[in-house]
């Protein structure tokens, strides 16, 4: 593996599995994982699309989600299976740049978006009144537009740094995804400037929205428990609890990861944790939001009722 490394600009992913019957045990249990995020988000963004009573803000911003975890599992999974199964653990350098411009632009972008639907549901029961003002459809259309350009422009740079740093040492990745600390630990010099940016955009896209959706939710909660109507308590501890459920699945394992120090860290939990954000996380999103929602599997009705009324 050496004078592969020497003599070719690839990279090699170590992958999660290990080469053993547990590993090809733990693969089976993520592909149906896999096709059942796939089909869970593509049908969430379909359905928010074809029922009219979906268009609103808070529907609007769970279809963005929905299209990144989409595209998210898409980014990491297929290359950590095929490596797996065909035993191809190489990824180009040109791949590997694209990876991880992706996963870093997704991920940034997703910590975004979740705080957008914490302030959304934060105006929507402490303001009501103001809800049409403070959340209309232009201001839904900028947050989502800004979630992507930031998380994009954080992307790029990151990756930019990435492919132009000297690789002296072994091009193995100790991972199964071109993730940027993984791969800073095999460049030559001295890369502790770099690595303090990494923290700081960690703070920016994922430890500040974290803190403004804990105080904003803090905030929903108590204006919940103020309510009079028991109904309208139910319906929003309902919905609040279910965002909340989605916010720790996302953020506490990427803060765990990204903010310890690096005399903390280890390649092994930095893989299992990553599990979480990238194969988890996706296939719960449209379970938590669809379970759990009347509205959604009122209009998951709707939309079979008419589908069924077209094909006969």
């Amino acid at each position: 593996m050496e004078n592969h490394n020497e003599t070719s600009t690839d990279f090699i992913l170590l992958g999660l599995f290990p080469p053993s019957r547990l590993g090809l045990f733990l693969f089976t249990l993520t592909v149906p994982i896999f096709l059942m995020a796939l089909a869970g988000n593509l049908s969430m963004v379909l359905l928010i699309l074809l029922d009219a009573q979906l268009h609103t803000p808070m529907y609007f911003l769970l279809s963005q989600l929905s299209l990144l975890d989409l595209i998210y599992i898409c980014t990491t999974v297929p290359k950590m299976a095929s490596g797996f199964l065909f035993g191809n653990k190489s990824i180009s350098f040109i791949g590997c740049g694209v990876q991880c411009f992706f996963f870093a632009m997704l991920a940034g972008s997703e910590g975004l978006l979740l705080m957008s639907m914490s302030y959304d549901r934060y105006v929507a029961i402490c303001f009501p009144l103001h809800y049409p003002i403070h959340m209309s459809r232009r201001v839904c259309v900028l947050m989502i537009r800004g979630s992507w350009a930031m998380g994009a422009v954080n992307s790029c740079a990151h990756t930019v740094y990435v492919l132009r740093i000297p690789y002296c040492r072994s091009r193995a990745i100790n991972h199964f995804l071109c993730d940027v600390p993984a791969m800073v630990t095999l460049a030559c010099g001295d890369t502790w400037v770099y690595e303090y940016t990494v923290f700081l955009s960690a703070t920016i896209f994922l430890l500040f929205p974290f803190l403004v959706i804990l105080g904003s939710y803090g905030k929903v909660l108590l204006a919940v428990y103020r309510m009079r109507s028991r109904e309208g308590r139910k319906k929003a501890y309902s919905t609040c609890s279910a965002h909340l459920t989605v916010v720790t699945f996302f953020y506490v394992p990427f803060v765990f990861t990204y903010l310890r120090p690096k005399s903390f860290r280890s390649p092994a939990e930095d893989k299992v944790v990553a599990v979480f954000y990238t194969v988890l996380t996706p296939v719960l999103n449209p379970v938590i939001y669809s379970l759990r929602n009347k509205e959604v599997l009122g209009a998951l009705r709707r939309v079979a009722v008419k589908f069924r009324s077209t094909t006969m």
